[in-house]
Order: C-alpha cells, then structure tokens, then sequence
C-alpha cells in the first residue's frame, strides 16, 4: 500500500456539499430551489479502518459514499485521498487514484449486467483499466472468485443463476479486483436475509484483513454497523451530528437523534423496556432546512437556543473522540472541528 498522508488519514472528506438544484413554479413563475443531500460532511478514515455511516433514509448517507467513490462531483467541499485532493474527473495520471477506491452497492441484481457471466463481470475493471495480460486477469478472477467463496464454473454462469448472497459476493468481487485500498459498501446487506447477512459481514472482515483495505460502510441498521465498524458517524438531514468510537457511541450516545435511533432497535426480550422515546415526527425538507438545529421540533430535549443558532460538530472534551452537535455539550459559540 502506497504512503499515506501524514495525519494517518487514508481519506479525508472536508466539508462535502451536495445540492440538486431544479425549478419549482409557484402562481405560474419559476423559482429556482435546491435540494440539500449532503450539507457539510466532514470525516476522514485510517488505513484498515471500518466506518459506519448511519441515519434514517433520505438522510444523505447513499450521496456521501458516491462522492467518495468519485461517481458524483460535490457542489463544494473535497476529498483528499493520501493527502491529494480528488480530481473531479478521475482521467490521466488519476486513472491509478481512480482504482484506489470502489464500491459495492445495495442492490446486488441491479449492479450486475444481466447479459454478462461472472468471468466477465470480473474481467471488465481489469480491461478498463488494462490491468495483466489476458492470462493474468484470468488468474486474477480465479484468486478473486477463491476469496469470496464461489466455485472455479461460476466464470460461466449467470447472476441470475445465483441466491441474493452470492450475488453480492460477485459486487465484492468485483470491488476487489482493481485491489483498493477504500470500498465503500452501500448498505451491502439490506436486501439479504439475516442467515446471509452474518455470512457477508464476515466475508468482509477477512477480506479486510487479507487485503490490508479499509471500508465506509453505509446502512441503517445498527446492529450491522456495530458488529463489524470501529468508529460510527450519525447522519441526519445531510450533516454528521455525532461520531465517536463504536463502542463508546453505544454505549455512552450523547445527540437526542442517536438515542432515538438505538431505542428504535427492536429488542428480543420483552422484559426489557425502552430507556429513551423513539423518534416521533418526520424531518424537515431537504428543500426548505431551517437557519437553526434542524433537529428541533423532534428532539424531547429541545431548548430556546436551538430555534436560534445552528450547533456545529464539536470534540466533547479537548483530547477526546467523541464529537457531537448539540447545544446539550456546547455552547453557540463552541469552536466548529468540521470546517
């Protein structure tokens, strides 16, 4: 693996925004408005590192791993990867930087070409990219298929010759090909049943370990993330609220919003009651976020200032991991560590 910069980051996403500008007509007249997936995203991830992205849907958690991946160009904000800013097009002297991270995605029948057998699937990053000569790239395929646990003759066979988790085991084959060293992981389990599930999380865990690479995995379900993530950022309506180590965030979750999410967490033992209220009430707008928290109006400990001031992420204590947007821990004036 190539050196890295010299803070230990891997990548660093600094101040990521996301807008999808369109016309809404109002009395007849065009008004240009534009929606706000991702408003001032900032994070980074160590070599080897699994990060959990979490939130509830529509938060903008699918919008923060396509800019990472490079699929989608941020309307301001960059991502340093070892330390280099990405380049908007990934052409050139980039193509390498471009092959550094991949991603795999929810939906394990969509990503896959129909019309495609799985030899080819495999092959096709290594052609784009002319990676080997024929002999190797189909060395390479046979090694990959041996790693995600599907037989040498899946080369001739069809995606829809295969279950839902095999299926997803090809789109990580095939974000491992190029051998990254991030992949992003978009909700990898959702569509799969929970027998399957345990199986991919694993897979992925040796496969990070096997191929030194580190992750961003994206998904709503916290028990998934807290299986397998060493940190965990909380997303909500386009901005991280709290991340922390994963262990300390479940343990000790500081943001109202995180204490929703973990009491919404079905519990299989009905002796146990909720300590906190589950989220009640729908966010705002991506269109229309209000100039203040955009937690308020939901959160069961809102107070005054959250109606005039927008809490920014902020270190709980000097020194410590643990970052939190809430007037709870800091004041309005509280100094901003996601600028």
């Amino acid at each position: 693996m190539e050196q890295v910069a010299q803070n230990g980051a891997l990548l660093e996403a600094v101040n990521l925004r996301k807008q999808y500008p369109f016309i809404r007509r109002a009395r007849g007249f065009p008004r240009r408005m534009a929606l706000r997936a991702v408003d001032g995203v900032s994070f980074s991830i160590d070599c080897r590192e699994i990060v959990g992205l979490v939130g509830e849907s529509g938060c903008g958690k699918t919008t923060v791993g396509k800019l990472i991946a490079g699929l989608q160009p941020p309307t301001s904000g960059e991502v340093r990867f070892r330390g280099e800013p990405l380049p908007r097009l990934f052409a050139g002297r980039h193509r390498r930087l471009r092959r550094s991270i991949q991603m795999i995605f929810q939906d394990p029948i969509s990503s896959l070409n129909p019309r495609m057998k799985v030899g080819e699937v495999l092959d096709e990053p290594l052609l784009v990219n002319r990676v080997g000569t024929a002999a190797e790239r189909r060395e390479r395929v046979a090694r990959i298929l041996e790693d995600i646990g599907l037989p040498p003759d899946s080369v001739r066979r069809y995606p829809h010759e295969f279950s839902g988790g095999q299926r997803q085991r090809i789109g990580i084959g095939r974000a491992l090909v190029l051998d990254p060293d991030l992949i992003v992981a978009d909700e990898p389990v959702s569509a799969l049943d929970i027998s399957f599930q345990a199986q991919i999380l694993n897979l992925m865990l040796g496969l990070r370990d096997k191929y030194d690479i580190s992750i961003l995995l994206i998904a709503h379900d916290l028990s998934v993330v807290r299986a397998v993530s060493e940190r965990v950022a909380v997303m909500y309506l386009g901005r991280i609220v709290e991340i922390g180590a994963t262990e300390d965030l479940f343990a000790n979750p500081l943001h109202p919003y995180t204490w929703g999410l973990l009491a919404a967490v079905p519990v299989p033992d009905p002796e146990v009651k909720l300590q906190k209220p589950p989220l009640v009430g729908e966010p705002p707008s991506p269109v229309d976020i209000p100039p203040y928290c955009r937690f308020a109006g939901r959160c069961p400990k809102e107070m005054p200032v959250c109606r005039t001031a927008d809490p920014s992420l902020a270190l709980l204590t000097p020194g410590d991991a643990h970052e939190v947007a809430c007037f709870l821990y800091h004041s309005p004036g509280a100094n901003d560590v996601s600028t």
